[in-house]
């Protein structure tokens, strides 16, 4: 079992290695590509170790320009995708098929091969361009699952929101037994 990682500049790149380590807590593996704005994400929020932990985690490291990678290709066995964080830059390219780097033509591929494909869409207050571009990869399959907090749950810590939202993103990607905490 493959999964794709995508990593894109927006901020909650601490999302990235959470939704990694619940991957690989059910045995996948992991294809990761981190856009040049998530690289620098990744080390303001969490620090300058962050990028290369993460790559860590993962089975295969690609980089945002080849798009000569095997998950370029409908071909490339993979069961689907996840984008944590997903930037409205990525979001936008996703929604419009500008395959421009690696990490929006793998978003277009698990749409065309009707694969799933989850993305944690990161911004706030939403403008009209972001909601429609939402309307836009939803009617085309994907699931956009903005990284809200389960206030129900009572997190004690951002960690614990943090591992509750990978471990969402995962489960929505039905590869085996929930991880998420569920209501009640």
């Amino acid at each position: 079992m493959r999964v794709v990682l995508g990593v894109s500049g927006a901020s909650g790149a601490a999302l990235a290695p959470a939704v990694a380590r619940h991957l690989a807590a059910l045995g996948a593996e992991i294809d990761l590509v981190i856009s040049k704005a998530g690289e620098r994400t990744l080390v303001e929020e969490i620090g300058p170790e962050a990028p290369e932990a993460l790559r860590g985690l993962a089975t295969r490291v690609h980089g945002i320009m080849n798009v000569g990678a095997a998950i370029a290709s409908g071909s490339s066995p993979v069961a689907g995708m996840i984008v944590a964080p997903c930037s409205m830059r990525s979001l936008a390219a996703i929604a419009h098929g500008l395959d421009d780097n690696l990490l929006t033509r793998a978003a277009s591929v698990q749409l065309k091969e009707r694969r799933r494909l989850v993305l944690l869409v990161r911004e706030s207050p939403l403008t009209l361009a972001h909601l429609r571009n939402m309307t836009a990869v939803t009617e085309m399959g994907a699931i956009v699952a903005p990284p809200v907090p389960a206030f129900y749950l009572k997190p004690d810590s951002v960690q614990a929101i943090v591992e509750q939202i990978a471990a969402r993103a995962v489960d929505l990607m039905g590869l085996g037994r929930p991880q998420a905490k569920a209501w009640g």
